[in-house]
C-alpha cells in the first residue's frame, strides 16, 4: 500500500466525496473507492447482521443522550484510546461471560453462599441466580452481590433450607449495561 503525505486540508476530510471515501484510523487517513453494491442481494445473515448493528448503534445514542451513563463510558473510553460511542456499540455486541460458580460454600442451609466470577468487556450490571430441584421447582432466586465492588465476583447467599438428598440446580445469568446475557448452569446433590 502506498503513503502519501496529504495536504493538511485533505487531513480533515471525513466520509465520501464523489467515489472516494476517506477513513480514519487513529492517526492516519486512509482513502479508498467507494464500494459497488449495486445488484447485490444481501443473505439472511447479513440483514441480521445489519440490523443487530442497528440496535447497537440506538444503544451508543442512548448512552450519548443520558449524561450519567455517557460519563461513565468516557472514563473508560479516556483510559481505552477509543471514542465514547464505538466503545458502547462494542459493548452492545460483547455480552459477559460466566466464568466459574464456585459451589464450595452451598451446603443446602441458610446462609451458605455462592460464589460467581462474572466478566464483561465493560461491567456487568447484574447477577442472578435461581435454584431449583431436579424437577425444575423453584427453591428459590434472587441477585447475587458484588463483593467487593468492582471486583466481577459476586456473592449469592442462600436464603432457603433444602433437605439432604435433594439434587439441585444452580442457574446463573450475568447481565450488562445493554442488556447482554451469560448463563451458567450447574448441579449439586446436598
Amino acid at each position: 500500500m502506498a503513503k502519501v503525505k496529504l495536504n493538511p486540508i485533505l487531513e480533515q476530510i471525513q466520509g465520501q466525496v464523489g467515489d472516494l471515501v476517506f477513513k480514519r484510523y487513529g492517526d492516519e487517513v486512509v482513502i479508498s473507492r467507494k464500494p459497488d453494491t449495486a445488484g447485490r442481494e444481501l443473505t439472511e445473515a447479513q440483514l441480521a447482521a445489519q440490523a443487530r448493528f442497528r440496535e447497537a448503534a440506538l444503544y451508543g445514542k442512548m448512552v450519548m443522550a443520558d449524561a450519567e451513563t455517557k460519563a461513565l463510558y468516557a472514563e473508560a473510553a479516556k483510559a481505552k484510546g477509543k471514542p465514547v460511542f464505538s466503545l458502547t456499540v462494542a459493548d452492545f455486541f460483547n455480552a459477559p461471560t460466566v466464568n466459574e460458580v464456585d459451589l464450595s460454600g452451598y451446603s443446602g442451609a441458610v446462609g451458605d453462599v455462592i460464589v460467581i466470577q462474572a466478566t464483561d468487556d465493560f461491567d456487568v450490571a447484574a447477577v442472578a441466580v435461581v435454584l431449583t430441584d431436579a424437577d425444575g421447582n423453584a427453591i428459590e432466586s434472587g441477585a447475587a452481590v458484588e463483593t467487593p465492588v468492582n471486583s466481577g465476583r459476586w456473592i449469592y447467599t442462600a436464603q432457603t433450607a433444602v433437605t439432604t438428598g435433594t439434587t439441585v440446580r444452580i442457574g446463573v445469568t450475568a447481565t450488562d449495561r445493554p442488556g447482554g446475557v451469560g448463563e451458567a448452569n450447574e448441579m449439586k446433590i446436598i
